[in-house]
């Protein structure tokens, strides 16, 4: 089981930056492939952004250029650098830890989530 907390959310201007941290409970942090979801109101959630064990990055198109995923796995911390905020960037960001393991059967996939922290971008 891991713990993931996040940090770093709140009120921006648009225009503005915010970095968000997602602390990991476990000192085995390097076998996870992290990302970052949001959910807006009314809305379904959505990957952001997502770093595997071997540091390959992804986004989603409306972030690229824009959002920057990084991992520091001595501090069991993966961060979200969020520029150029826009409003329609306003949600509720969740970390996630998925780790992936071969049962000898089939593949497995165990999710883990944060609590989730605001991020509000409004003038």
């Amino acid at each position: 089981q891991v713990q993931l907390v996040e940090s770093g959310g709140g009120l921006v201007q648009p225009g503005g930056s915010l970095r968000l941290s997602c602390v990991g409970s476990k000192s085995i942090f390097s076998i996870y492939a992290m990302g970052w979801y949001r959910q807006a109101p009314g809305k379904q959630r959505e990957l952001v952004a997502h770093i595997t064990t071997s540091y390959i990055t992804n986004y989603t198109d409306s972030v690229k250029g824009r959002f920057t995923i990084s991992r520091d796995n001595a501090k069991n911390t993966v961060y979200l650098q969020m520029n150029s905020l826009k409003p329609e960037d306003t949600a509720v960001y969740y970390c996630n830890a998925r780790l992936t393991y071969w049962t000898g059967t089939y593949v497995q996939e165990n999710d883990y989530w944060g609590q989730g922290t605001q991020v509000t971008v409004s003038s």
